[in-house]
C-alpha cells in the first residue's frame, strides 16, 4: 500500500473518532459518494476543519487541495505525507495544483476542492467560484459530487454536512461551474436553519461572474 495512503488511514483512524466524540455531526446523503472511481468532492469553506468533517463521511480516501502555507509551516511534514494537495490562493491560477489533481483523479481517488477557494466569513451565502473543480471534472470526466456544511464547529452537536447526487460535466466549465455552484446553494437552503438563511445574501452564479475574472 502506498505509504501516503497509510498516513492518511492512520490519521483518520486516530482522529475520526475524536471528532465524532467532540463535534457529533450529522451526516446526510454520505451514500452519494462513489464508492469507487474518480470523483470530485467539491463544497462550501466555512472552517479550517472541514476537510476532516470530509474525511470522516467516507471510507476511501480523500485527496485535499489545502493551502500552500500550510504545507511550508511547522506541520507542513504532516500534509506532504497524508497526500494533500498545495495550492497558491495568491495566485490567480495553480496549474501544479491542477495537474497534481488531475493525476489523482487519473488514478481513480477522490479529490476535495472548495471552489469558494478561503473561509467565508461574511453574510454571503456562498464567495464566488473558481473554476477549478469544474476544470477537472470537464478535463478528466469525472463526477461532481456537491456538499454543503452548516452550522459550528461547537462541542455536542449543532454541525451537519449534506452530500448531494452526484453529476457529470455538462461539457463546458462555465456550465459545470455554474451547476455546481447553485446544486451546493440548494443543499445549504435545505440544510440551514430558516433564520440564519434570512440573513445571508444570496448571489446568483451570473451576478459574481459578472464581477470577477475566472481563476483556476
Amino acid at each position: 500500500m502506498d505509504k501516503r495512503v497509510v498516513v492518511y488511514k492512520v490519521m483518520r483512524t486516530v482522529f475520526a473518532p475524536l471528532f465524532y466524540v467532540l463535534f457529533q455531526p450529522k451526516i446526510i446523503g454520505r451514500g452519494n459518494i462513489p464508492k469507487e472511481g474518480a470523483a470530485v468532492i467539491a463544497g462550501n469553506h466555512k472552517h479550517a476543519l472541514d476537510p476532516i468533517l470530509v474525511d470522516i463521511s467516507t471510507r476511501r480516501t480523500v485527496r485535499t487541495l489545502a493551502k500552500k502555507d500550510l504545507h511550508d509551516g511547522p506541520f507542513g511534514w504532516l500534509f506532504r505525507s497524508s497526500g494533500t494537495i498545495p495550492v497558491d490562493l495568491h495566485a490567480k491560477h495553480n496549474p501544479e495544483a491542477l495537474k497534481a489533481a488531475k493525476e489523482a483523479l487519473r488514478d481513480g481517488e477522490l479529490v476535495n476542492v472548495s471552489p469558494e477557494a478561503k473561509r467565508n466569513y461574511t453574510d454571503e451565502l456562498l464567495l464566488p467560484f473558481k473554476y477549478g473543480a469544474a476544470v477537472m471534472s470537464e478535463d478528466m470526466g469525472a463526477s461532481l459530487v456537491p456538499y454543503a456544511i452548516v452550522g459550528k464547529y461547537k462541542p455536542f452537536g449543532g454541525l451537519t454536512i449534506i452530500f448531494g447526487k452526484p453529476f457529470k460535466a455538462q461539457g463546458d466549465a462555465e456550465m459545470t461551474n455554474r451547476k455546481l455552484y447553485n446544486s451546493i446553494a440548494a443543499l445549504l437552503k435545505k440544510v440551514m436553519p430558516k433564520e440564519e438563511l434570512q440573513s445571508k445574501k444570496i448571489t446568483s452564479f451570473e451576478e459574481w461572474s459578472s464581477r470577477n475574472e475566472k481563476t483556476s
